[in-house]
């Protein structure tokens, strides 16, 4: 459980309808399976140990009187075990028939938690047998000589790790228009536990999947789904046993309908108390009671996939929708400032690299939203020491098959006399070298805008920002940033997504700037005249980068949570060595005051949406936005 890891497991055994020693046999076993894979809570379907289909045998002492003792054995029978089993099984209270979850824990029944929503249309008849409990409902109920349970309406917590408490809901409470688990989740339970026997139609298993997703996004938990399966009755209802678990609006993992067998996931508790810490409109009161149980802590084997890409959804047309959606987005926050200030003109630097590029994307996408001409977008080419052929050339063919308006000025000659001024050799290629030509770049954007009467868009990204690699008074600098909330490779897709949609010279052109190293080009070229300054030798690589900011930015996962996961994600990849290297870089702000570094700028990463620049405008909402 370190990290806030826990490993759960929804059980769906091929049971036998009112054959109560059979179906204990079954979930004994499945106890003692998942105990060997480190799942520490396990949830069975609704009605386990006797069938969910027995129908009027409910009213039978001789079924009921069987299932509480094959309950008994069931405990016993566990009682060595660390983990905790959630059973479901009917009881008797004052001659009235609850369906129940009974939790047990080392031998012990915890307690009893009884279905609140007895459904009583279509094909269910449930209020035939048993009746529906309400919150008030509170009895000590006798399982044999040795063993009762307390029924009771209430909250479940570890007492060894007080943040690892859960609730328990029986199928029909989730469907209603205000299911029980707004208050258990209200009340501290970050996890919810579904024991349920729901049938199948056509078009259920989509609508149960996305109120189980609402759930968990909702109440910011996890939402574990364990369903009856094919043992039952087949004669009015045909169950699939469809296990989902889901968290904080994400499902980890679903079983494949009509099987049986163990759904297991891996949740992190941690991450979703972060969650509801962060939405201050989350509820929170304590009005339910508390039963606790007993779990060793110990070290969650992870099976859990963390994507190394978090930022780029991994299905090719969410990914194509998520671009087309961030481009949009973009370029209407762009179209909003440009008709508010009544500007017409846009100066943007082109570099040929792919963050000038995305910016002109941006802000052709804008200009045609007004209905403006695109020669109103004014590119400035700046070649000095270190610009490329290559980049060059690409900078003015992407103006070009564009339609913008294309300037080229050279700033050598301003930066060695620049130089001169200063007295700075230019034979040293230090901070300085570097910084002047980027702060040079700046001045003549401003001055152009200034000219032309419009506004400099911004070309930096997010993970620069994070990083400090950029100029401050340089290209940190501009009057609208339309990519400081987009980071390194979510740009890349968003300007390969362009790339896919274009023909002719576009697309040719756009493919090779993909192709290109990333660089600022602020060092001379190598003798056979390509980039010798390339961005990802000097802070690391961006894919590292942008998975680290993600999860300490979206969940605040400390440095050594990140360095977990990122050792699983980029296993075969990048060595430990050269992961803690680069983690190490992206939290040690000091280390950007190096003779390599680009920048005077140095932001503590925990106050990094607080420090952007303050033109970036509606820009800075959509890292949350990509995340969420």
């Amino acid at each position: 459980m370190k990290d806030g890891f826990l490993k759960i497991a929804c059980a769906t055994p091929d049971l036998k309808v009112a054959d109560c020693q059979f179906n204990a046999d079954r979930i004994i076993e499945f106890i003692t399976k998942a105990h060997s894979e480190g799942v520490k809570i396990i949830c069975f379907p609704e009605l386990s140990v006797t069938g969910y289909t027995c129908s009027d045998l409910f009213l039978q002492d001789t079924l009921l009187s069987s299932a509480k003792r094959e309950l008994v054995r069931i405990i016993r029978e566990t009682e060595k075990l660390d983990i905790v089993s959630l059973i479901g099984v009917p009881l008797v209270v004052c001659g009235k028939l609850y369906n129940c979850a009974v939790i047990i824990n080392h031998g012990k029944a915890v307690g009893a938690v009884a279905k609140k929503n007895i459904p009583n249309y279509s094909e269910f008849y449930e209020a035939r047998y048993f009746t529906a409990a309400d919150v008030s409902l509170s009895a000590d109920i006798q399982l044999d000589d040795e063993y009762y349970v307390h029924l009771e309406d209430k909250i479940f917590t570890c007492s060894k790790l007080p943040e690892l408490t859960f609730g328990v809901e029986i199928c029909e409470d989730m469907w209603v228009s205000s299911p029980p688990s707004e208050r258990l989740a209200a009340s501290g339970a970050v996890i919810i536990f579904n024991l349920s026997a729901s049938d199948e139609v056509i078009g259920k298993a989509d609508y149960r999947r996305t109120l189980i997703k609402a759930h968990s996004g909702s109440l910011a938990c996890t939402y574990a789904y364990a369903d009856s399966g094919i043992g039952e009755s087949t004669q009015d209802m045909v169950f699939a046993g469809h296990n989902i678990i889901a968290e904080n609006g994400s499902v980890l993992t679903e079983s494949k309908p009509f099987s049986s067998g163990l759904t297991i996931a891996d949740t992190d508790i941690k991450k979703l108390y972060y969650e509801r810490r962060r939405m201050n409109s989350f509820s929170s009161y304590p009005s339910v009671e508390t039963a606790y149980f007993s779990l060793d802590i110990a070290e969650t084997v992870l099976n859990r996939i963390f994507p190394r890409t978090p930022f780029v959804p991994s299905d090719k047309s969410a990914l194509d929708s998520r671009c087309e959606g961030i481009l949009t987005m973009q370029a209407v926050g762009l179209m909003t400032r440009l008709r508010h200030i009544g500007c017409k003109t846009a100066v943007l630097g082109l570099s040929g690299g792919l963050d000038s590029s995305l910016a002109l994307i941006v802000t052709v996408h804008a200009f045609d939203m007004l209905g403006l001409d695109r020669s109103g977008i004014h590119t400035i080419t700046m070649p000095c020491f270190g610009t490329t052929d290559r980049t060059y050339n690409n900078a003015c063919s992407l103006a070009k098959a564009y339609g913008a308006t294309l300037t080229e000025i050279n700033i050598c000659s301003s930066v060695t006399q620049h130089f001169a001024d200063i007295g700075h050799s230019h034979e040293v290629h230090d901070v300085t070298y570097e910084n002047s030509q980027a702060r040079e770049r700046t001045q003549v954007l401003m001055d152009k805008a200034n000219q032309l009467g419009g506004i400099v868009i911004g070309t930096g990204d997010l993970s620069e920002l994070a990083l400090g690699w950029a100029t401050y008074n340089g290209d940190h600098m501009s009057m609208y940033a339309v990519n400081s909330s987009i980071p390194k490779t979510l740009v890349r897709w968003l300007v390969k997504y362009e790339a896919e949609i274009s023909e002719g010279k576009l697309r040719k052109v756009l493919f090779d700037i993909l192709d290109t190293p990333v660089s600022p080009e602020l060092l001379p070229p190598e003798k056979n005249g390509t980039i010798s300054q390339k961005t990802e030798d000097i802070v690391g690589p961006y894919e590292l980068h942008d998975f680290f900011m993600y999860y300490m930015l979206r969940y605040g996962f400390s440095p050594s949570k990140i360095f977990r996961i990122a050792c699983l994600s980029f296993a075969g990849t990048y060595s430990k060595e050269v992961i803690i290297k680069w983690l190490k870089h992206s939290t040690d702000a000091s280390s950007h005051s190096s003779s390599n570094a680009r920048v005077s700028l140095m932001v503590p990463k925990s106050e990094l949406l607080l420090c952007l620049p303050a033109e970036t405008g509606v820009c800075q909402v959509m890292l949350l936005l990509i995340c969420g």
